[in-house]
Formats: C-alpha cells, sequence, structure tokens
C-alpha cells in the first residue's frame, strides 16, 4: 500500500456516564516524541482529572502502536481508544480520553464503552484524509551533470526537499514509495552521482 487514513486537524469528542466525563482529543502525530510531548502536556493541563489515558498508532504500515490505561483497570481504557483508532483505518493519530470520575463506579464493562465512545465521537468529528506514503533519496554529483539531474526530476515529478549547487551539487528528493525504484534507477545512469542514505 502506498496511501493511508490519518487526520487532518485536531479533534474533540465528549462522553458522560454516570457524571463520570471523558473528554476525548485526536490529534494528526508522525514521531513518538511528538506523543510524549503530547500527552506530557495533558497529564499538566488536565492535572485534576482521575485518569488521563491514551491510545496512538504512528507509521504507514500500522506497526507502530501503545496503549495507556493510567490506572484504570487493565483494557478498560487504552484498548478500546485503539480499537477504535484500528476500526477506522487510521495512522499516525494519538487519541487522548481524560476522565472526570462522576462519584459512581461504571463497572469495566462501563468503562470500556465509555473510553470507546468518546474515541469514537473525537474520530467523528475529525476530518479523514488519505495521504501518500513517500520515500527520501539523498545524492551528490558534479556539476556539470546538472542537466541530467534536473530532467530527471522534471519528468519523474518528485519534491525537491533540499538542494546546494557548488563544483560538488547535493539533492534530496521524495516522491511516493511506487515510484522511488524507477527514480533511483535513472538517478543511477547519471554519471558521477553517488546515492546516499534512503530512508
Amino acid at each position: 500500500m502506498d496511501t493511508f487514513l490519518t487526520i487532518k486537524s485536531p479533534s474533540e469528542g465528549y462522553y458522560t456516564e454516570k457524571r463520570s466525563k471523558f473528554l476525548a482529543f485526536a490529534f494528526p502525530v508522525s514521531t513518538i516524541e511528538e506523543i510524549k510531548n503530547k500527552v506530557a502536556e495533558f497529564q499538566k493541563k488536565y492535572y485534576d482529572a482521575r485518569h488521563v489515558c491514551y491510545a496512538y498508532m504512528i507509521s504507514p504500515d500500522r506497526t507502530v502502536f501503545r496503549a495507556n490505561d493510567n490506572g484504570e483497570p487493565s483494557g478498560t481504557a487504552g484498548k478500546p481508544i485503539l480499537g477504535q483508532i484500528n476500526s477506522n483505518n487510521l495512522t499516525d493519530v494519538l487519541i487522548i480520553v481524560v476522565r472526570y470520575f462522576g462519584g459512581v463506579k461504571l463497572g469495566t464493562g462501563g468503562l470500556i464503552v465509555a473510553y470507546r465512545l468518546a474515541a469514537a465521537e473525537a474520530i467523528a468529528n475529525a476530518e479523514i484524509i488519505e495521504k501518500k506514503v513517500e520515500l527520501s533519496v539523498s545524492f551528490n554529483f558534479e556539476y556539470p551533470y546538472m542537466n541530467d539531474v534536473m530532467r530527471i526530476v522534471k519528468e519523474e515529478g518528485p519534491a525537491v526537499v533540499a538542494q546546494q549547487f557548488d563544483n560538488d551539487c547535493e539533492m534530496t528528493l521524495r516522491i511516493r514509495k511506487d515510484n522511488m525504484p524507477k527514480l533511483i534507477a535513472r538517478l543511477e545512469k547519471v554519471e558521477s552521482l553517488r546515492l546516499k542514505q534512503e530512508e
């Protein structure tokens, strides 16, 4: 697959059950660092809440994920939140659900339903978009071969992420995953061109 679904911008959801309030917040994210910062920010902001639970999934192949119950009974908060991310086929998304306890215990079944519905509401209020999986390639080449490189860039249509022109030129290109093999095959034919790392 060279496309994936995510949300365009942050969104919110709200659910209440037996006076317990569940505030849900969904964010587009792409790194663990971003997620850690966002979770820390919410734990600080909602320090007076009983629980700040969350789940996330990142990477186009949907292999990096985590669910956190933050003190709720095991599997009653993070898992149902992650379940909503999964059932909507989303990735690069973090959902945080803040719970204010209303004085009445909900039981494990009630908690699972509440966290699931709060997360579902945040997703329902988000704009879901399809994104292309892209890869980057960086390379060096000598200045006299600039025209050869620029012809390939023009014909294959990658995004130019960075470029530096000198006697020895450097360039970084981004292109859809599906189109990368063809781009590399063409670049490798340019005299003096040396590929650096691919991401």
